[in-house]
């Protein structure tokens, strides 16, 4: 299933690259759940334009989540283990008439690129600034799915959470 969906997000975008339209950036964040430092990522999308200041397409990219260091009492100092997602989704953006704001939607499926993490439902709420060369943006991050929480001493087994982090990021502009 995984290979499935990375197969149709690389085929996607490899049409819509010669198409205008095309954007391709990058993220950082501070996750607000999990067992993570930080976050950085890659960022890709193609929006047709379906109405005045309404553009709809797809997106997809790369977030991947760096792992927190533990001490733990009688255990020792470890590591959890870092993590990463591949979105395919449905990206939405409504451009305010007279403004450079806009105010966005990713919506899709998480791929995990992990054993102990599975994917899930994603999505990535965002408000932009439109700028000649891309779009600045400021959002909320989340993939919803089960994960294997091993590596915390004090929550054995397996749960059901969201991932989730506050991302800023760019995009260019590619046409």
């Amino acid at each position: 299933m995984k290979k499935f969906f990375l197969l149709t997000a690389f085929a996607v975008f490899g049409l819509a690259n010669a198409q205008e339209g095309f954007k391709l950036g990058a993220h950082i964040g501070v996750p607000t759940t999990g067992n993570s430092d930080f976050t950085l990522g890659l960022d890709a999308a193609y929006r047709w334009n379906l109405a005045k200041g309404f553009d709809l397409g797809v997106a997809t990219g790369y977030s991947h989540y760096i792992a927190k260091s533990y001490d733990s009492p009688g255990y020792g100092s470890f590591k959890g283990e870092d993590f990463g997602f591949i979105p395919v989704a449905v990206s939405g953006k409504y451009s305010f008439s007279g403004a450079p704001i806009a105010v966005g939607l990713d919506l899709g499926y998480g791929i995990s690129t992990n054993d102990n993490v599975n994917g899930g439902l994603y999505a990535l709420p965002k408000f932009m600034y439109n700028m000649p060369v891309g779009e600045l943006y400021v959002g909320y991050q989340s993939i919803s799915g089960k994960y294997d929480r091993r590596y915390y001493d004090d929550h054995p087994g397996i749960g059901k959470e969201t991932v989730g982090a506050v991302i800023v990021g760019f995009n260019f502009n590619l046409k």
